[in-house]
């Protein structure tokens, strides 16, 4: 399973507009391979989606459905450096995903990933 670290710093957020991109119902995605050796997700979620309790709550869901999809996914050779996973994903919440179970999230992000070509 890749460790995953955060996306630090505004120039990192800004370097993936030029990435691939994806969507789904609750949700759209953006990354990029990089040679880091290393998977750096950022999860956007905007005070349009609730108040901090159900946004930190769609946070966590989130982080929890990535890593259990990694887990046991087979990452396409553009996603590998090494045979490492090494890329930088943006996932981008949309409003309705604070009304969404994990189960929907997950599917919803499995669905924007593999629309994505990273699974």
């Amino acid at each position: 399973m890749p460790q995953l670290t955060s996306l630090k710093g505004d120039r990192s957020f800004q370097r993936l507009r030029k990435g691939r991109g994806a969507g789904s119902r609750y949700l759209s995605i953006r990354w990029r391979p990089t040679r880091k050796g290393e998977a750096a997700v950022g999860i956007v979620v905007s005070r349009k989606v609730g108040k901090a309790v159900t946004r930190n709550r769609v946070r966590r869901r989130l982080k929890e459905a990535l890593r259990e999809l990694l887990r046991d996914a087979q990452l396409p050779e553009a996603a590998l450096h090494r045979g490492e996973p090494s890329f930088d994903l943006v996932i981008i919440t949309r409003p309705e995903a604070a009304l969404a179970s994990y189960a929907q999230l997950r599917q919803a992000l499995k669905k924007a990933l593999e629309r994505g070509k990273l699974l």
